[in-house]
C-alpha cells in the first residue's frame, strides 16, 4: 500500500482571502495499520494516538509546530486501507468458540489475521494459536500485524487440509478450538497479478498457493466443453453455463485467453446485459473453485478440524456461497445424527453415536450494522458444533 498523504490547512480565517498555507502531513502504513486496528479486542501498541474513524495529527508549518489537526476517515476508506479484507461476525466467533485463555486454538485461514487478533487478545500467555494460510502473502502481513503476540502465535504455510498433521508436528495431542473463514481475502481479489477479480485487469491466474499447478489459464483454455459447463454449472451454478462454455471455446480458437479482460469480453457477448454482473462473478468463482481444489480441501480440513478436537472443543466455520455452506452443514448433519436406523425400530443395532452437537441450527448471519460497515459480511454465514465423542 502506498504513503497516504494528508493535507492540512493552517489559520483558515488569516489565509481565507489570500494564498492558503498548506502543511504537508505523510501517513506511513505502519499508522494506518495502528489506525485499521478497530478489531473488537484487539491490542493497539498507540491508544492516545487513535480514534475509531479517524487520527489526530500535528500540523507543520516551514519545519514548526503550528496546531493539531484531525482527519476523519469514511467507513469505506478504513475498508481499503487494509491489505486484507475487514474480518466479519467477530463477535459471533469469539462467542461459539467460547475461547479459553490458557487454551489451545487453531485459524486454518489465517488471511490478514483479524480474528486471530481477536482470538490471542482473549488468551493468556499460557494460551496458544496457530495460524495456517497457503498464501505466502497473507503469512508475512498477518506476522507483521500480530507481532505484539509473538509469544503466543505460531504461523505455519499449508493447505487448511493438512490442519491435523501441522497440529501434531507442532506437538499437540488436541486443541481446544478451530475457526476456519472461507472465501477469497480483498487482498487477493484487489491484486492485479492473481485474476481473481472480473473488475481487474490481469492473468489469468487464481492460485491461492504458490506451489500450485494449475491455472485458471488451463481451465479455461484446456479444459473441452463439456467439463467447462461442468464446473459452471456446479461450481457457479450458472443457468447459462452451456452458452458461455460453448462461447470460450469457440473464442480459443483464434487465440488464447489470457487475461480477466478477454474472459470478461467472451462472457459478455453471450449473456443478457442485466445478467452479466452476477454471470461474471459466477463464473469467476466457478474457476477459482476449480484451480484451487476448494470443495475437496474443505470436505478434508472439516475432518481433520473435528479429528484434532478435544472433547468440548468447538469448531467455527464460516462461508460465503451455498456451495460451501451446504457441504458444511450436511457434514455437520452427519456427525451429529451418525444412525440412519428407521425411528420405528425400537433398538438402534449400528449403536453410532453422535460425534458433536451442532451449536447453530440456522447460519448465524451479520446483523445491518455491520453489513453497513463492511459489505463482505452480507453473504457470511456462521455454523458452529461442539465435540462431543470421538470420530
Amino acid at each position: 500500500m502506498t504513503t497516504t498523504e494528508l493535507l492540512a490547512l493552517k489559520n483558515r480565517r488569516k489565509y481565507w482571502s489570500k494564498q492558503a498555507s498548506w502543511a504537508h502531513l505523510a501517513v506511513s502504513e505502519m499508522a494506518l495499520s495502528r489506525l485499521r486496528s478497530t478489531v473488537p479486542g484487539e491490542r493497539s501498541p498507540n491508544l492516545s494516538r487513535e480514534i475509531s474513524t479517524g487520527m489526530l495529527f500535528d500540523i507543520q508549518l516551514n519545519g514548526k509546530f503550528a496546531g493539531k489537526g484531525y482527519f476523519q476517515l469514511s467507513s469505506r476508506t478504513l475498508n481499503n486501507l487494509s491489505d486484507y479484507h475487514v474480518p466479519v461476525l467477530v463477535e459471533s466467533v469469539l462467542s461459539y468458540l467460547r475461547v479459553n485463555p490458557s487454551g489451545i486454538y487453531v485459524d486454518g485461514t489465517l488471511g490478514g489475521g483479524g480474528h486471530a487478533a481477536a482470538i490471542l487478545n482473549r488468551l493468556s500467555l499460557e494460551g496458544k494459536l496457530i495460524g495456517i494460510d497457503r498464501d505466502p502473502d497473507a503469512l508475512a502481513f498477518a506476522r507483521n500485524r500480530l507481532s505484539n503476540f509473538s509469544s503466543q502465535i505460531v504461523l505455519r504455510q499449508a493447505n487448511f487440509e493438512r490442519l491435523a498433521d501441522v497440529v501434531k508436528e507442532l506437538g499437540f495431542s488436541s486443541v481446544d478450538g478451530v475457526l476456519l473463514d472461507l472465501g477469497v481475502s480483498s487482498h487477493q481479489i484487489d491484486s492485479d497479478q492473481r485474476g481473481f477479480s472480473f473488475l481487474r485487469s490481469g492473468p489469468l491466474d487464481m492460485r491461492m498457493g504458490s506451489g500450485q499447478k494449475l491455472r485458471a489459464y488451463d481451465v479455461v483454455n484446456r479444459y473441452e466443453y463439456k467439463e467447462l459447463k461442468r464446473i459452471f454449472k456446479f461450481y457457479g451454478e450458472e443457468r447459462h453455463a452451456g452458452r458461455i462454455a460453448l462461447a470460450i471455446v469457440n473464442a480459443r480458437k483464434e487465440k488464447p485467453l489470457e487475461t480477466t479482460d478477454e474472459l470478461v469480453a467472451v462472457i459478455d457477448r453471450v449473456v443478457p446485459g442485466h445478467f452479466r454482473n452476477k454471470t461474471r462473478a459466477r463464473i469467476f468463482q466457478a474457476i477459482r473453485i476449480e484451480v484451487n481444489g476448494e470443495l475437496a480441501h474443505l470436505q478434508a480440513a472439516l475432518k481433520q478440524a473435528v479429528a484434532v478436537l478435544k472433547p468440548g472443543g468447538r469448531l467455527v466455520v464460516i462461508s460465503y456461497h451455498s456451495l460451501e455452506d451446504r457441504l458444511t452443514k450436511q457434514f455437520f448433519k452427519t456427525l451429529a445424527e451418525p444412525c440412519d436406523c428407521p425411528p420405528e425400530w425400537p433398538i438402534c443395532p449400528c449403536d453410532e453415536k453422535p460425534a458433536v452437537k451442532i451449536l447453530t441450527r440456522h447460519p448465524v448471519t451479520a446483523p445491518p450494522e455491520e453489513i453497513a460497515q463492511n459489505s463482505r459480511a452480507r453473504s457470511a454465514k456462521l455454523r458452529a458444533v461442539e465435540k462431543t465423542g470421538e470420530l
